[in-house]
């Protein structure tokens, strides 16, 4: 049938850990290494970044345009647009993340979130998940409530403006790109 889903891979057992060593350790990320013990009994290490998960929101307001953000990145030094998107507070539940940071990143409230296929962001390196959903129906109650290290702009855009920015390669932020597809592919059905 044209319509079923492959199956997923069979699953491998995990490699057993010898040891683990802590490298680093902040409240924004740490980083581990494991001492893994191959098929041969030989060891290799393996880095892992720990961050907690994250949340990322496709605003689109009652008229139907989609709310972004411009925000400016110091890894890279450039400004991109963006969904709203942010890390889950410990004991925070993903749908109550994704209502905060879209309050505080746009000054937008969503009438209810939808979710949309999560990802492991950069699964080789890091158990990292981000927990997708569209906002829908969002309307403007305020002013932002940035952090003191953001800096950003709000734009509403149409979602035919959206998916052209994505086919030019202009939505560089990877949670952006992941999110607004699955939601654009949503959308057209």
């Amino acid at each position: 049938m044209r319509d079923e889903l492959p199956d997923d891979p069979p699953p491998f057992a995990p490699f057993r850990v010898a040891r683990s060593d802590r490298i680093y350790a902040s409240s924004w990320c740490g980083l581990r290494r494991d001492w893994l013990v191959l098929p041969d009994g030989s060891e290799q290490e393996y880095h892992v970044v720990e961050i907690p998960d994250a949340v990322a929101v496709v605003p689109v307001t009652r008229e139907g345009s989609v709310v972004l953000i411009g925000q400016f990145r110091h890894p890279n030094q450039r400004t991109h647009w963006e969904v709203p998107a942010g890390r889950i507070h410990a004991g925070e539940d993903p749908r109550e993340a994704g209502i905060r940071e879209v309050r505080e990143e746009t000054g937008y409230a969503p009438a209810r979130l939808v979710p949309l296929p999560g990802f492991f962001v950069a699964n080789g390196i890091t158990a990292h998940y981000a927990h997708v959903f569209v906002g829908e129906d969002c309307t403007w109650v305020g002013e932002p409530e940035l952090d003191p290290c953001e800096r950003l702009v709000v734009r509403a855009f149409d979602p035919a403006e959206v998916a052209r920015m994505i086919d030019a390669g202009r939505i560089a932020d990877g949670f952006s790109a992941i999110a607004l597809l699955y939601w654009l592919r949503t959308a057209a059905s």
